[in-house]
Order: C-alpha cells, then structure tokens, then sequence
C-alpha cells in the first residue's frame, strides 16, 4: 500500500519557470512545517543517490535527531527522474529505506517515511503551491 501511494504522489514532471531550494524552504516554514537548519549539501551528502543538481538538507525534530528530509534543485528531467527513482527504488527494495518524495517542475523533495501520511502531505501540497 504504501510503495502504491508513493509512486501515487510523486507528482508530475512540469515545465515552468524554476524554483528555487530557499523558495521551497519558505514555503514548507509559511506552511508552519518543521524545516529547520537547512544547510546546503555537498557531494558527501548524497549517500546512495546521484550527485545531481543542487541539494539542501533540513531536519524535521520530531522525527528524532538528524531526521529529515532534503530539497534538490534539478534542473535536467532526465537526471530528476534518476534521482527521484532512487529513493523511490530504495523504498521498494527494503522499508527500512522508505521514503516520501514528491517532483514539482525542477525540484525533488525527499522525507524520512517516517513522517506520518497526512504530514508528508502537507509538504506536498506546499511545495505544489509554487508557481
């Protein structure tokens, strides 16, 4: 059920002007969604996931310490749709790895599965929001 509502949110690949990571961290903070710290990711930072675009890592305390999600700003949709996969075949290949993500225009968003359903969406619909 919950690899089905995963793939159910990843939300489509859309053209557009783009959208920046400091855009999407104020969107979730004015949504009043836990995005604290956010800091900007280096090569080291992507663990199992391709070293595209332009990341940046937020925590999320109630999930416990270094619990959170990250924020990619990818602009080539070939390379999105890679990265994206990635968590998304993580996910499948084990719950342990479980999380959401969710692709609106030239960012990828990526959340512990931890987060509660109705919280994930939250993030979502703040990040559907940007135009």
């Amino acid at each position: 059920m919950r690899n089905l509502l995963m793939v159910g949110l990843l939300a489509l690949f859309t053209s557009g002007a783009a959208i920046t990571t400091d855009q999407v961290v104020k969107a979730f903070a004015a949504a009043k969604l836990e995005v604290k710290t956010p800091k900007r990711m280096g090569p080291q930072d992507y663990g199992v996931a391709p070293y595209v675009g332009k990341g940046v890592r937020f925590l999320i305390p109630s999930l416990g310490a270094d619990n959170g999600g990250r924020i990619f700003d990818v602009p080539n949709a070939a390379e999105r749709r890679r990265l994206a996969n990635t968590y998304i075949d993580l996910g499948k290949q084990s719950a342990l790895f479980y999380s959401w993500v969710f692709v609106h225009k030239n960012i990828v968003v990526q959340i512990n599965g931890d987060l509660p359903e109705a919280q994930a969406l939250r993030y979502k619909e703040a990040l559907l929001k940007l135009r």
